[in-house]
């Protein structure tokens, strides 16, 4: 069984390091005080953020009271470590330092550059979003790519685990700037950024999406690779406009048929093995975007539908035959229940066919 996050990160070597460093900046720093603050607390049941939080709370407690002096200690511990644990400074300039700016703005973006600063910058775009996007405007120039992703990262909408920036979801433009500056950065990690905000975007303003997405693509390979994963939720959605923009068309001249299944009959745990023929009633070759949607069965009997890809391609007139495999393991994203399932098979946005079997337990 794979290690829960909560025991990959702060463990006690980090928690030592972490006292050995800051005592080497700041002698006066109680370790024994330290870790007494650390490990009093039902420390070991604390989930992932939660062990995080209380780790920048017993900091706070240990360093001076003082937020500019504590900060000249952090700035210069930080550097020593880097990933998840890191997270630790830029959570402290989010519970210490709102009231502070002029320090704790380029304090997060030091930090960024050894962790992530995406989700401490927020509270600062909640309680006064035109400043703080005037430091995110900056950042989009700076020539560190970790910075640079901040300056998008950090104002997504809907950004994951992260505190909500309801403003934004509303209002995106103020927004736009940042990803414009960003669109053709030559970091991959920055251009992800990017179109992941550009998706968060378009589950509340598809058309703003997809105007600027028709206006980005074709312009380079940076943006085309952008424009498409900010449009992966309007293409699992079926959305007409974006399914043009790469080429997918109406499917009125292509049919599905013969869905079958290797068994109608299966537990938790198994895989389902599917095959279905596709005909191109055509003359010429067609782009298609080829995906299934699976109509699970959830906890008291509820549904939900989600939909996985098979693949793109331009397929020839004629038939074809397509085999998949579906797991219906549990993993900790999805937990399967008993009850009949649905298989749905879909050509450019278009259910074509459907079929039932029976999961059990």
């Amino acid at each position: 069984m794979p290690e829960k996050l909560k025991d990959l990160f702060f463990t006690d070597k980090f928690i030592m390091e972490l006292g050995n460093a800051t005592q080497d900046v700041y002698p006066d720093f109680d370790q024994t005080e330290f870790n007494h603050l650390i490990y009093g607390d039902d420390w070991e049941s604390k989930e992932l953020k939660q062990k995080m939080r209380h780790t920048t709370h017993s900091l706070a407690t240990a360093l001076p009271q003082d937020y500019p002096a504590a900060m000249k200690i952090l700035t210069r511990v930080a550097p020593n470590f880097e990933g998840f644990d890191a997270m630790v400074f830029p959570d402290y300039v989010e519970c210490y330092g709102l009231d502070d700016w002029d320090i704790s703005l380029p304090a997060l973006a030091l930090f960024t550059k050894y962790s992530s600063s995406e989700f401490a910058i927020r509270p600062f775009l909640a309680k006064d979003p035109g400043k703080g996007m005037g430091y995110m405007n900056k950042w989009a120039k700076n020539e560190n790519h970790h910075v640079r992703r901040l300056a998008s990262e950090g104002c997504r909408p809907r950004l994951p685990w992260a505190m909500a920036l309801s403003g934004f979801r509303k209002d995106p433009k103020p927004i736009l700037p940042i990803l414009e500056a960003l669109k053709d950065d030559p970091s991959e990690y920055v251009r992800k950024s990017v179109a992941n905000n550009l998706n968060d975007i378009s589950k509340d303003h598809p058309e703003l999406v997809l105007d600027i997405c028709e206006q980005w693509y074709g312009s380079s390979k940076n943006t085309d690779w952008i424009v498409k994963r900010a449009c992966r939720t309007l293409l699992k959605a079926g959305n007409k406009r974006a399914l043009l923009l790469f080429g997918f068309g109406d499917p009125k001249h292509i049919a599905v048929m013969d869905l079958a299944f290797d068994r109608q009959t299966l537990n938790i745990g198994d895989d389902l093995r599917f095959t279905f023929e596709m005909r191109l009633e055509t003359e010429k070759a067609h782009r298609i975007r080829l995906e299934y949607g699976v109509n699970f069965v959830k906890a008291k009997g509820k549904q939900s539908y989600k939909i996985f890809q098979i693949k793109e391609d331009s397929f020839e007139p004629g038939r074809h035959t397509i085999s998949r495999k579906h797991s219906f393991k549990d993993r900790t994203t999805r937990k399967h229940y008993p009850g009949q399932h649905q298989i749905s098979i879909i050509v450019n946005g278009v259910e074509k066919v459907a079929g039932n079997f029976e999961l059990g337990p």
